[in-house]
C-alpha cells in the first residue's frame, strides 16, 4: 500500500466523501454476523468515514491507517469513543495480534493493498470462522453526469482511469474474488444517492487521489468545466449523483 498517496487530501477527503448508507450497516449486523461484541479492525480506515460508522454501534474497532494526514483527522474526531483504538500501520501488517478480531472491514482501499500480503495479514489476526468485508461508495456509471465528469477527468487527469470504484470489472470478477475468499462470497449492492451543491461536487472530485493539484497545468480549465457540468445538473441549486455501495463478504 502506498501510505502517501493521500498525503494532503485529509480534510479534504473527510469533508466531501461519503457516509456508507444505513441499509449496508443493518446489513452487517442482520446478514453478516457483527454484533456489538464483535471486535473489527477497519484497515486502511483513512479518515475514518466507516470505523465512526461502526463505533455508534458500539463496537471495538481497530482503526488501522498508515497515512498520517488521514490518521490524524480520524484520531481528532474519533478520540470521543472509548472502543477506537488508532493503529499505525499498513495493511499487510497491522502489527494487531493473532487471532483477536472478529470481523475486518475494508471501505475504499482493498485495490491499495498486496493482496496476496493482506490475505496472508487476514489469515493471521482473524478469529476462526472470521469475515472480511470489502466495501465501496461507487458511482453510477450509467447516469449522464457521471458520463459526463468521466470525460472531464480523462481530459486533464492523467492519473484518471475510470471510475472502477477501486473494483474489478464484471468480466473477471469470479476468479479475482474467488481468488481472494476461500472460493465463495456474498455480493450486496446497495442505493446511496449523494446531493452536492457545487463546493462539495468540486471537493468531491478533488478529494481523489488522481485530481489535478492547484499547482498544476490546467488546473484553472479542470474546475471551469466540472463547474459546467454542475450547473447542467443542477436543480434548485443541488446535484444528485447516483451512487452505489457495493459489498463483498467471505472468509479467507
Amino acid at each position: 500500500m502506498n501510505e502517501n498517496k493521500f498525503t494532503g487530501l485529509g480534510e479534504t477527503y473527510a469533508k466531501f466523501r461519503p457516509n456508507y448508507p444505513q441499509s449496508f450497516i443493518d446489513y452487517l449486523y442482520s446478514g453478516v454476523g457483527i454484533n456489538k461484541e464483535s471486535i473489527i479492525a477497519d484497515i486502511g480506515s483513512g479518515t475514518g468515514i466507516l470505523t465512526k460508522q461502526l463505533l455508534e454501534q458500539g463496537n471495538k474497532v481497530f482503526a488501522v491507517e498508515p497515512n498520517e494526514d488521514m490518521r490524524t483527522i480520524s484520531e481528532a474526531d474519533l478520540s470521543i469513543y472509548e472502543k477506537f483504538t488508532s493503529v499505525n500501520a499498513a495493511a499487510e501488517n497491522t502489527t494487531l495480534e493473532s487471532s483477536s478480531v472478529d470481523f475486518i472491514t475494508v471501505a475504499q482501499a482493498f485495490h491499495w493493498f498486496d493482496e496476496s500480503l493482506f490475505k496472508k495479514e487476514c489469515n493471521r489476526i482473524l478469529k476462526p470462522n472470521g469475515k472480511v468485508i470489502l466495501v465501496w461508495n461507487s458511482r453510477d456509471t450509467d447516469a449522464d453526469v457521471v458520463k459526463e465528469s468521466d470525460a472531464i477527468l480523462r481530459k486533464y487527469c492523467p492519473n484518471f482511469k475510470g471510475f472502477s470504484g477501486g473494483m474489478r470489472g464484471p468480466e473477471d470478477e469470479n476468479t479475482h474474488y474467488k481468488n481472494f475468499f476461500n472460493g465463495e462470497y456474498i455480493t450486496k449492492t446497495f442505493q446511496n444517492d449523494i446531493t452536492f451543491d457545487l463546493d462539495g461536487f468540486i471537493g468531491r472530485n478533488r478529494s481523489a487521489s488522481y485530481a489535478l493539484k492547484e499547482d498544476e497545468k490546467n488546473f484553472t480549465e479542470y474546475i471551469e468545466e466540472l463547474s459546467e457540468c454542475f450547473y447542467k445538473h443542477v436543480i434548485n441549486g443541488i446535484m444528485t449523483m447516483p451512487n452505489l455501495t457495493r459489498s463483498y463478504t467471505g472468509t479467507v
